[in-house]
């Protein structure tokens, strides 16, 4: 039973990955006048760090093996839109304190990849022995 969940979650971390780097680009492309306000200065990185954290972390899940390519990769595309958001809207404006955020949590999802995937590898070589 517990190969098949396995199975069935690595089958669909991809589609996962791929569903949250769209969502992403949605959101980050969209006018947010409808969304409510939160009165705290700069509560946007916050929002940044956590967006690029989940999306690294999805595509560090369903591409184990290239996790140094993986961060360039969500890196290079947080660049790529807010680059966008300077040059095909004129409602949302690139920052580099959110190019920044979104390193940062980039940077934190493999840190925490790293870390859970460590200690993982060090109890099932302690349960094999």
């Amino acid at each position: 039973m517990q190969q098949r969940i396995k199975h069935l979650l690595q089958a669909s971390t991809l589609s996962i990955a791929i569903v949250i780097t769209i969502c992403i680009a949605y959101l980050s492309l969209i006018k947010t006048t409808n969304f409510p306000v939160i009165a705290i200065s700069n509560i946007d990185k916050i929002y940044h760090l956590i967006a690029y954290f989940t999306l690294t972390f999805s595509w560090l899940l369903a591409l184990r093996k290239h996790k140094y390519k993986v961060l360039f990769a969500c890196v290079l595309y947080g660049i790529i839109l807010e680059v966008l958001q300077t040059t095909l809207t004129v409602y949302r404006a690139g920052e580099l304190l959110d190019f920044l955020a979104n390193t940062l949590g980039g940077l934190l999802a493999l840190v925490v990849f790293n870390l859970f995937f460590k200690k993982k590898h060090l109890i099932n070589t302690k349960t094999c022995k």
